[in-house]
């Protein structure tokens, strides 16, 4: 008898989660979440070491098909690493993690399925969230950075018109520079840190953080809520051609800056109508699970792609 839950891995650059996600309701089965810190600078042995031990920790009360989230760049259709200079898991370039998952997990996987982590987050929103039972969807988070999901009933397309380069929105362009030197944790500490004139040379740690920069914005500190309002307005600018040729029903915001979301969804939107009016009424939406969409996306799409 096929087990009703599936078992995945989301794997992070600092950490790993592995769970069981039942598909009665498409949640998180209660204590099978398993957190391991990782080092994303170790050799390929350590890196798998801890996959394995975050894997192992499931027990065998569940499917024999995995799925595992994954950031990129990554060989999602063959399992294997692509990683170089990239600021985590260079080692892994060139490493078959099918393989390596398959002969160290017990009981042996029948199958391992690879997802996009910003995907899987985007196919968790479809499933139960902000998107459910939507068609045209374009999901994006942001933290170190902006990763993003378009999806066509439930499937990340990484093509087609309004799709951008490669269903990843990083590689558009604002003002005539890459979109995360505009918005990304980054970006916004550095230009608070200008606009402050904090002194030349601060470290980035002692410079505010965007949820710091958030507070100082709603208690009316102009510098902070110029940053903001910028950074998301811009946002705006640069995913309104995508957002409009795509023909999204709903724009879908998660992500660690979404619990700044006073500040987040109207500067958004004001970016958006400044490309194309019409976009003033568009559905722009708070990720409703925002803590596991990544895991329930992930294990959505591997039943869907059972094997």
């Amino acid at each position: 008898m096929v087990s009703e839950r599936t078992p995945v891995l989301e794997i992070g650059g600092t950490h790993l989660t592995a769970a069981l996600v039942s598909h009665s309701d498409w949640s998180v089965v209660p204590g099978s979440v398993t957190r391991i810190d990782l080092h994303a600078h170790g050799t390929a042995d350590e890196l798998i070491a801890d996959f394995l031990r975050g894997a192992n920790s499931l027990g065998s009360d569940h499917n024999s098909e995995w799925s595992v989230a994954m950031p990129g760049p990554f060989d999602y259709e063959n399992g294997i690493g692509q990683f170089e200079n990239v600021g985590k898991f260079d080692s892994l370039k060139g490493v078959n993690l099918r393989e390596a998952l398959t002969r160290g997990i017990h009981p042996t996987p029948s199958f391992v399925h690879f997802i996009n982590d910003a995907d899987s987050y985007g196919v968790g929103e479809y499933a139960v969230g902000a998107a459910h039972g939507l068609d045209r969807v374009i999901c994006i988070t942001l933290g170190t950075g902006v990763g993003s999901a378009f999806l066509v009933e439930g499937e990340p397309v990484a093509e087609g018109k309004g799709v951008a380069p490669e269903g990843e929105a990083h590689f558009l362009d604002f003002d005539g520079r890459p979109l995360e030197e505009t918005v990304s944790r980054r970006a916004i500490r550095a230009a608070y840190a200008e606009r402050a004139q904090l002194p030349a040379g601060t470290p980035v740690d002692d410079t505010p953080d965007v949820r710091e920069i958030a507070d100082l914005a709603r208690a009316g500190d102009p510098v902070a809520g110029g940053v903001m309002g910028y950074a998301f307005r811009s946002l705006g600018q640069a995913l309104a051609d995508c957002v409009f040729d795509f023909r999204a029903q709903v724009l879908v915001i998660g992500g660690s800056m979404s619990q700044s979301w006073d500040l987040v969804e109207p500067a958004i939107r004001e970016g958006l109508a400044l490309v194309h009016p019409e976009l003033s009424t568009l559905q722009i939406s708070a990720a409703e699970r925002r803590d596991d969409a990544p895991v329930v996306g992930a294990a959505f799409w591997a039943v869907r792609h059972h094997r």
